[in-house]
């Protein structure tokens, strides 16, 4: 028999305990990162326990725009609440610099903790940010750096006051234009500060990524952009380094739009993509046809039985 009280907790906690449960585990978990409510559906499904919504991703899939400061804080919000209402698992949100002074900061992670996130990343760039990929970013000095993580943490502490319960990534940018030790302080003073996990974005070599989990204290996450700077470890290779958390910001997102690519190809030439599509009865199952066919005879049979 299943442990009922186990199963009610579960159901019951915040996102934020999820999040924080999944991680005080142990191990490394593989995150594949989403840009929508389906994605997010479909990582579920595949069973993974977490994911994270994307800002790359999610600008290029609603505005068809770079990840260049382009997307506000509510088109934002707006997104991460169609995803976090459409799974279960703990969702992490992208909230870049947290769209401006510290108690800008502040609205942003309180947004986030009521959209139902289980963390909100706060990073250290000059906005309008860029993703941590690309060439051209800029971060702002170590103490407005630190203010920054400083209000999200006070922040996190009044939404939990509230009942709404997030953690807080800290990342920082400074690796690309100061150096891994700048990059490296910055982390452990957000760590000082209470932030609960800590992202040191685009180290270059597997010994720069040791050197991260040696010297950052706690939970660790590690971003890993096909093409990027930071080398494609293997999760056995992540973990054993000492990381808690492997995101894949953008293969969803390449996938999908690799297949549109292929598939309109196909269509432009005169032919039919029928290689390229999934089945119909898993199409309509996956969005979720199905179960809102049960639950509707469900009704229906209440009304007839009345």
């Amino acid at each position: 028999m299943p442990d009922t009280a186990s199963l009610s907790t579960e159901t019951t906690a915040t996102p934020g305990a999820k999040l924080r449960g999944l991680l005080s585990k142990g191990g490394l978990q593989v995150m594949p990162c989403c840009y929508d409510a389906l994605s997010a559906r479909m990582i579920a499904q595949a069973g993974f326990p977490l994911t994270f919504m994307s800002g790359f991703a999610v600008s290029a899939a609603r505005l068809g725009a770079p990840d260049t400061g382009l997307i506000s804080y509510a088109e934002m919000l707006d997104q991460g609440r169609n995803i976090t209402a459409a799974v279960s698992i703990p969702v992490i949100g992208d909230a870049d610099t947290g769209y401006g002074n510290a108690l800008n900061v502040k609205r942003t992670v309180k947004g986030y903790a009521a959209a139902g996130f289980a963390a909100a990343m706060i990073e250290d760039q000059v906005a309008p940010k860029r993703c941590g990929h690309t060439r051209g970013k800029e971060v702002v000095d170590r103490d407005s750096a630190l203010d920054r993580i400083k209000a999200a943490v006070d922040a996190r502490e009044e939404a939990r006051a509230l009942g709404q319960d997030l953690l807080i990534l800290a990342r920082t940018d400074a690796r690309h234009g100061h150096g891994l030790a700048e990059a490296i302080a910055r982390a452990q003073g957000f760590a000082e500060l209470g932030a609960d996990i800590l992202f040191v974005e685009a180290p270059r070599d597997p010994a720069e990524m040791e050197t991260v989990c040696r010297e950052v204290p706690g939970w660790k996450m590690a971003n890993l952009v096909e093409g990027g700077d930071t080398p494609l470890l293997s999760p056995p290779e992540l973990e054993a380094l000492g990381f808690s958390i492997a995101a894949y910001p953008l293969t969803l997102l390449s996938a999908a739009m690799r297949a549109l690519r292929d598939a309109l190809a196909a269509m432009a030439s005169g032919q039919h993509p029928t290689g390229l599509l999934m089945d119909f009865s898993e199409l309509r199952e996956r969005v979720g046809f199905d179960a809102y066919y049960a639950e509707e005879a469900r009704y229906a049979g209440a009304r007839e039985r009345d």
